[in-house]
């Protein structure tokens, strides 16, 4: 990877630690996800799930048909912030929730038959303008890891195809499947196949099909051309209109985490000690796992001087990776995490009274930086009480 030395020289400015989001790569992204919509005609919504940077979905919006939410709150922040249409899709609805929820969003997705014959009528009686849609298991797995597997063994997340009745209520607008993690579309194919399989009799009398997350549509080697072909296909055999709401795809690439060394230890390795933190500011590095790209670096061994990253928490494992590097670290160097836009802020958490990184707005296109928001005591006090 080439050297970027005006993304080198904002990260020698800020405040450490602090994610960097490029307007400039968010605007690329979504001008490939409207080009998808251009040549198919399908629908794209932002999950908040992922990526909830309410300050730059004016940046977004101009895009994308609107949202897809799992909570209140997530539909709360699309409708306020976002606009365009409202998605909510949940395991489970309290029964206090439904008219909040008939308020905020227009389309209401079931998890269950049960949940479904428990609030349908009620919402098909109180709202003239929600339309109401079932989540279905094609018991179909593409993902490898368990945490993030929505069709692996004992999945609570959609109904199975023994478990469908005969005939749908009247008023099941829609199908709602997620079986992807950062997947190509040939995985939407074997996805699509087993959901027509299990479902098909159900596509034709549907006004959509939400194809679900996991679609990694901006990542360079993804292949679009079969992805739009799917939906083309899809759209021709059922008549249906079709949705996709991809989360990571939106901020893919698009953001970064900078943060600088604090003490260099030797124990078994060398060890760098930094102002972030795996377990706090990156969790997905202990969940996942997966092994962040740091800039300027390679695997241990690869290069003359290797280093354990690590973070600053009490926790033992709150360990980023280990990584070689071509000069030794000293303390005050800056360090680049790629790929630091989505699932990191929504995930965060003040463990150990561990501030919360800045967030800063980039725009690559003329250099320009502006830090969007700092977080202090006030912040870690207030989740509390």
């Amino acid at each position: 990877m080439e050297r970027d030395t005006a993304l080198e020289d904002v990260a020698s400015q800020v405040k450490t630690p602090c994610y960097l989001i490029d307007l400039n790569l968010l605007r690329r992204n979504c001008e490939i996800l409207r080009g998808v919509k251009e040549r198919t005609g399908c629908k794209i919504l932002l999950a908040l799930k992922a990526f909830s940077m309410w300050s730059v979905f004016d940046t977004v919006n101009k895009y994308l048909d609107g949202t897809s939410g799992s909570s209140i709150c997530e539909c709360r922040l699309g409708k306020e912030e976002f606009g365009g249409e409202v998605h909510i899709c949940c395991p489970a609805y309290h029964d206090d929730e439904i008219k909040q929820i008939m308020s905020i969003a227009d389309h209401i997705i079931f998890n269950s038959t049960a949940q479904l014959e428990r609030f349908g009528e009620r919402i098909l009686s109180e709202s003239k303008n929600m339309e109401i849609g079932l989540r279905i298991n094609p018991m179909h797995s593409e993902v490898e890891v368990d945490l993030y597997n929505p069709c692996g063994p004992g999945s609570r997340l959609g109904v199975r195809p023994n478990q469908m009745p005969d005939r749908l209520p009247e008023y099941v607008c829609g199908l709602h499947f997620h079986t992807l993690c950062e997947k190509n579309s040939d995985s939407l194919e074997r996805t699509l196949t087993a959901a027509e399989k299990h479902f098909g009799r159900y596509f034709d009398k549907m006004k959509w099909v939400n194809f679900g997350g996991g679609h990694h549509i901006t990542r360079s080697d993804y292949d679009i051309e079969l992805l739009c072909k799917l939906i083309t296909g899809f759209k021709d055999r059922y008549g249906t209109e079709v949705y996709l709401e991809p989360g990571e795809a939106v901020a893919l690439n698009a953001g970064y985490l900078i943060a600088e060394v604090l003490d260099i230890m030797q124990a078994d390795i060398q060890i760098a000690v930094l102002d972030t933190s795996a377990a706090a500011h990156m969790p997905d590095v202990i969940e996942m796992p997966y092994h962040p790209n740091v800039r300027g670096t390679d695997k241990a061994g690869k290069k003359k001087y290797t280093y354990q990253l690590t973070g600053r928490t009490c926790l033992a494992g709150d360990v980023i990776g280990d990584y070689s590097f071509d000069e030794s670290l000293k303390v005050g160097n800056r360090l680049i995490f790629d790929d630091m836009a989505h699932y990191t802020m929504v995930k965060n958490t003040t463990f150990n009274g561990l501030m919360l990184p800045d967030i800063v707005v980039y725009d690559s296109t003329n250099g320009s930086f502006k830090v969007q928001k700092s977080f202090g005591y006030a912040d870690f006090k207030g989740r509390l009480s």
